[in-house]
């Protein structure tokens, strides 16, 4: 097995070496004055099963195109196999048209990797499970409620929890997380009634006296999970927390939060954390390196990776 990680999350990439006690494999990235990408691997990979660690978080285009030609480079010097390992697949969210002559962008991201040479793909909590079916190479799709079920158990206990959906989309991923714990499930519903007017919030379900866990994919810009707090807490919500897999929060998303009723949000560092993030005093990153790492050596081993969920 090699690792060979890219520069959008440096980090997460070493973590996930420490965990598998396997070193990163030296590669040279560097780019030429007009920014064109050079890639060039420093050790030999021929018939050798290597990973390839890289989220296409900001900037979404140069690292997307980065872990293109990583792959390119894999491919042309032999390599056996090569998985894609993308703990945020960007241009997720368009993964459907949304209006006429618009981009299915998620199917033309999966076209890409799977040209450039991937032989399979290994990322977390996709925005919608049908993405996986846009490659025609095996993917595996890992989910971070067992995480998430650790660390509400260890900072919140199991007490009065209330699960919350913070829209209609998302209550399977919240339902789910709802059965680990055992706890209820609330759900918000949020509408516009005209152009113009601000969305009107509707809980459904009695969060009065309960420490709400709010439960999403993606964090952006905040204002739906901001809203969804103010919400809950105006119907008598004890605390409200917020469990989001991939923190993009991008613009004024942190101070946002920071400003929020949320009492805590917390974030994997399957993106890389800015100095905003880090010095916010409601946001916490959990690690999913370990949980990266298993499945790694699950697909290297030919062992099942699903049996991490059971």
């Amino acid at each position: 097995m090699k690792l060979i990680a890219g520069n959008s999350n440096q980090p997460l990439a070493e973590a996930i070496s420490t965990c598998l006690e396997v070193p990163l494999t030296k590669a040279s990235i560097r780019r030429f004055a007009d920014n064109e990408i050079f890639v060039e691997i420093n050790e030999n990979v021929r018939g050798e099963d290597v990973f390839v660690i890289q989220s296409t978080s900001k900037p979404a285009n140069d690292h997307l195109m980065e872990l293109l030609v990583i792959i390119d480079a894999l491919r042309r010097g032999s390599a056996r196999r090569i998985t894609a390992v993308i703990p945020y697949y960007g241009y997720a969210r368009q993964d459907r048209k949304t209006g006429p002559r618009t981009p299915i962008s998620a199917k033309l991201v999966a076209n890409l990797i799977t040209t450039a040479g991937a032989n399979r793909v290994l990322t977390m909590d996709l925005h919608a499970g049908q993405i996986q079916g846009f490659f025609d190479i095996p993917v595996d799709n890992l989910v971070a409620g067992g995480e998430f079920t650790k660390d509400i158990q260890e900072h919140v206990g199991n007490g009065k929890l209330m699960v919350v959906s913070p829209d209609v989309g998302g209550v399977v991923r919240a339902r789910a997380i709802a059965s680990r714990l055992e706890a209820d499930l609330a759900i918000i519903d949020k509408r516009r009634e005209r152009a113009g007017v601000s969305e009107v919030m509707n809980v459904i379900g009695d969060v009065s006296g309960r420490d709400c866990i709010l439960i999403d994919d993606i964090v952006d810009s905040a204002g739906t999970l901001c809203n969804a707090a103010e919400a809950l807490k105006a119907r008598g919500a004890t605390s409200v927390r917020a469990y989001v897999t991939h923190g993009v929060l991008s613009g004024g998303a942190v101070a946002r939060v920071s400003a929020s009723p949320l009492d805590e949000l917390v974030i994997t560092d399957s993106i890389v954390a800015t100095d905003a993030v880090k010095q916010a005093t409601n946001i916490r990153q959990r690690s999913i390196a370990r949980l990266m790492a298993d499945a790694i050596d699950r697909i290297s081993n030919e062992r099942s990776v699903s049996s991490l969920f059971v």
